[in-house]
């Protein structure tokens, strides 16, 4: 009497492997954006509004130019006591990060929690042909995850 392989038929295997799940599928795309030129008060009001840690920064034509987070806005917040420099006056291009790494609409979500693991970042833009079109965060791939647990994630990670 032959091994019966725990996995399934062969056939099934093979067929899981072939459906790569992408970030583009996961990702959010109705952004809260912020302007360069927008003042650091209204980012804040913004993110208690919203209930969100930060978000991108795009100039006119929708080009990302940097991310704002609630974290860069605390730095402001602490040195405009610490100088006593009004919080209304500070803009967005001043405390905003500028080297703002993306993440490819066309990775696979789970070399993106990869990504998100290695890097210690909450949030991932994904930006086309010059222009934003949508962000992920560690909260959409644990959404994913959901979707996918009645999945075999073995075999559609193994290439």
């Amino acid at each position: 009497m032959g091994i019966k392989s725990f996995q399934g038929s062969r056939k099934q295997q093979n067929a899981t492997q072939e459906r790569l799940l992408k970030v583009k599928d996961f990702m959010t795309t109705n952004l809260i954006t912020f302007k360069p030129h927008e003042k650091i008060h209204s980012v804040v009001e913004a993110i208690i509004k919203n209930k969100i840690s930060g978000g991108p920064v795009v100039n006119e034509k929708n080009e990302l130019v940097g991310i704002i987070s609630e974290g860069d806005c605390l730095k402001q917040l602490s040195e405009s006591r610490y100088y006593n420099m009004p919080l209304e006056e500070d803009l967005v291009e001043k405390r905003m990060i500028k080297d703002v790494e993306t993440i490819d609409g066309n990775m696979d979500i789970f070399d993106a929690a990869n990504k998100f693991l290695n890097s210690k970042r909450r949030r991932f833009p994904i930006v086309e042909n010059g222009r934003l079109v949508g962000q992920i965060s560690q909260k959409d791939i644990l959404k994913a995850a959901l979707q996918l647990k009645s999945e075999n994630w073995n075999s559609s990670t193994k290439g």
